[in-house]
């Protein structure tokens, strides 16, 4: 993200501030979430669907090597042209020389996480070419200068009035107006003159069949499409997890993937790019950035199972009141918490605390990644490495202390029930982050425990 980094929890007061903003963007999304389950009960063999996109995806990261040079060689034998990039500035650079060498100044891009990843469109601009982003969402937060905060969704977070501003400062529509058909069909008219006399398109991959060399990208919109064929030179971006063996499983993400995604039985688009046009060229770009040293950490490697949904953000009862600023990457809500510390442990050591555990993103999850597991394996390492604040780490061992000795554990349980009834003001102020938003419980007579006791000893 083109901003300066700081932690989850400051970013959330922030949103938090528009009390309003943050009701309706929980609402919305849970809205998206009960569509999710009203497909997903529809399909008898939902539960069957997921089990068998998670052991494809375990033989893809078990044999990545392999399928991956299937697929270049399949790529190759069909006229594309492969490039390799290690990191984010390989493949910048490797994009922006492809742009270079073709004389482009202005050009199309439709929606991709890894070129967000990356950092490609500042990196771009920087080179004096200009990038327009065309899904309908990425453009809107491309006007108003922002990241996504959705890997869906990437508007999400505004209403129809402040993309009625954007399109009036930016495209010319009347003072006022926020009606989203005219809004769109704005935006239409606008987009399609960039379609029509740009030279090059990037688009991201969906999925990329290494039995084939094809590459599949899902939209709702048919940008991708119109970029990609319209223009003289199409680069695809792709992260090396993106690989699928062979095109008969399609049939088992495809249902997978809108399903969970927007509730929708199957996106509108599902474009599928084998062979450059004559006279065109195809360029795929295929990136480690990371990933190679995910898939080595046994306890996080699953994450690469990811098919880019967002399904868990929209459970996310954090995410939903927290914003997908508030996680400052690419990626945000529980699988970005799982994704960015393997980037840097330092700058995202705060995501994987911002979670409740409740497992609800695990539940929902189209290929069954453990999210909260790996969330709280995450807590375990960075705590360990030493990338967490003094007074978290002083208050992890505290914890540990009293957690794992009984004796200490009911010390700790009367102390604080004595200082909760004796001088609640201890508890009960600004500096408890918990007494910001609600009341403190009323302290318990008694522990569990004692309860218990007694009652047992009642009984005999």
């Amino acid at each position: 993200m083109n901003r300066p980094t700081t932690d989850h929890a400051t970013l959330a007061d922030k949103f938090n501030e528009n009390e309003p903003r943050v009701n309706w963007h929980d609402e919305t999304l849970w809205w998206v979430r009960a569509k999710r389950d009203r497909q997903a009960w529809s399909i008898p063999e939902w539960e069957l669907l997921r089990e068998t996109a998670s052991q494809i995806k375990l033989n893809v990261l078990g044999n990545l090597h392999d399928y991956l040079t299937q697929f270049e060689q399949q790529a190759l034998q069909n006229g594309a042209i492969v490039h390799w990039a290690a990191d984010a500035a390989e493949h910048n650079r490797i994009v922006t020389e492809i742009l270079q060498r073709h004389g482009v100044k202005r050009m199309v891009k439709s929606k991709s996480m890894l070129t967000e990843e990356c950092h490609l469109n500042p990196h771009l601009e920087a080179h004096g070419i200009d990038v327009i982003d065309t899904d309908l969402g990425e453009r809107i937060v491309q006007l108003a200068k922002e990241p996504p905060s959705h890997i869906v969704l990437p508007c999400i977070h505004k209403k129809k009035e402040e993309i009625g501003e954007l399109f009036h400062e930016h495209l010319g529509t009347p003072a006022g107006n926020a009606d989203p058909q005219f809004l769109t069909a704005a935006a239409r008219l606008h987009l399609r003159k960039e379609f029509l006399q740009s030279k090059a398109a990037i688009t991201g991959v969906n999925f990329a069949v290494a039995e084939t060399g094809e590459m599949v990208v899902c939209t709702n919109e048919g940008n991708a499409d119109m970029g990609a064929h319209l223009a003289d030179v199409h680069i695809a971006c792709m992260g090396i997890e993106k690989i699928i063996p062979e095109r008969k499983h399609l049939g088992v993400f495809l249902r997978l993937l809108a399903r969970s995604a927007t509730g929708q039985p199957i996106t509108t688009y599902s474009s599928h790019f084998r062979k450059p046009a004559p006279g065109k060229e195809l360029h795929i770009v295929i990136v480690d950035n990371g990933r190679s040293r995910q898939l080595g950490r046994e306890d996080f490697r699953n994450s690469l199972k990811c098919i880019r949904c967002g399904a868990c953000m929209n459970t996310c009862p954090v995410y939903r009141r927290s914003g997908g600023h508030s996680y400052h990457t690419a990626v945000a809500g529980p699988i970005g918490s799982i994704l960015a510390p393997n980037l840097d442990m330092k700058d995202y050591a705060d995501l994987p605390f911002a979670s409740t555990l409740c497992g609800s993103c695990s539940n929902v999850c189209p290929v069954k990644i453990d999210i909260h597991q790996q969330l709280y394996k995450w807590r375990q390492v960075l705590v360990k490495e030493g990338h967490t604040s003094a007074a978290k780490t002083a208050g992890m061992k505290m914890m540990n202390a009293v957690l794992s000795k009984p004796g200490n554990y009911k010390k700790a349980g009367k102390m604080g029930r004595w200082v909760l009834r004796a001088f609640p003001g201890m508890v009960n102020n600004r500096f408890n982050p918990w007494y910001k938003q609600r009341e403190m419980p009323a302290p318990p007579a008694q522990s569990f425990s004692e309860w218990y006791a007694q009652q047992s000893s009642t009984k005999k």
